[in-house]
């Protein structure tokens, strides 16, 4: 009886959906065992998450939490070069999880000073006894950040706003932009219509009527709680700011938006 009581209350808690996510993570660690255990033989002075860690904001896949992260670290430098110059900036990783992608930015950017906050303390804890380099602070759910205004050049949330109800979104982009110095950027990635075929019925006309889709039932932030994002929709919400480059997602990659605050 009290395994029965045990078993309703676990549920109750997580929610069918997020237990479904935790099996799959035990699935996934199982599977990718020998391939993560051969990565690590190879790069013996990497340092690693605890697998949860990693598998919550990314993939149970050591090769490509590293070798991936310092792609998309190159790549997010590379498109943010393209209007303005880096060199000494201040650089925000907002949500940054197990800093998959902020420990490979102090090799790309001369000069710089790194930030990552995140509302997960595990990977606050493991990142701040991991790199010394790179300054990380947790954050709540809801803003606001500890930091003073206009204190960045550039903020980037990587498949941060996915995972946000409409309320957040709107508190966020907020906090974004008033930690932002003038002429900063901000760079983001969405969900867009690459992603609609993923939709009910239901949301697909939602998502066509350019309003924000938000998939809920489960706790906010978890990477199970998704949102969708119109075009329209963005453009509307992000009106404060310039649009300098909208890259539409293809293939089921999001879709990358680049702002500059006036």
């Amino acid at each position: 009886m009290k395994s029965k009581q045990s078993i309703v209350r676990f549920l109750r808690l997580f929610g069918l959906m997020q237990l479904a996510d935790y099996l799959r993570f035990i699935w996934l660690r199982q599977k990718n065992k020998d391939r993560n255990r051969k990565f690590r033989k190879q790069y013996p002075n990497v340092g690693f998450p605890p697998d949860y860690l990693m598998y919550e904001s990314f993939q149970l896949d050591y090769e490509r939490y590293y070798i991936n992260g310092l792609k998309t670290a190159e790549w997010l430098v590379d498109l943010v070069r393209k209007h303005k110059n880096l060199t000494g900036a201040s650089v925000l990783d907002w949500g940054c999880g197990p800093a998959r992608v902020v420990r490979h930015l102090p090799g790309l950017v001369e000069g710089g000073t790194f930030y990552g906050t995140d509302y997960n303390r595990q990977s606050i804890a493991w990142c701040s006894a991991n790199f010394t380099d790179i300054y990380f602070h947790s954050n709540d759910l809801m803003p606001g950040l500890i930091y003073e205004k206009e204190w960045f050049d550039l903020v980037y949330g990587i498949s941060i706003f996915t995972h946000l109800s409409k309320e957040a979104h709107e508190a966020w982009l907020n906090e974004l932009i008033r930690v932002l110095k003038p002429g900063g950027i901000l760079f983001i990635t969405l969900h867009g219509k690459s992603f609609a075929e993923k939709l009910t019925p239901k949301e697909k006309l939602l998502f066509d009527s350019e309003d924000l889709v938000v998939r809920g039932q489960v706790t906010e932030g978890h990477r199970t709680f998704t949102a969708f994002h119109p075009e329209k929709w963005v453009r509307i919400w992000t009106l404060s700011l310039n649009v300098l480059e909208h890259i539409p997602g293809t293939n089921g990659e999001q879709d990358v938006w680049i702002f500059r605050k006036n």
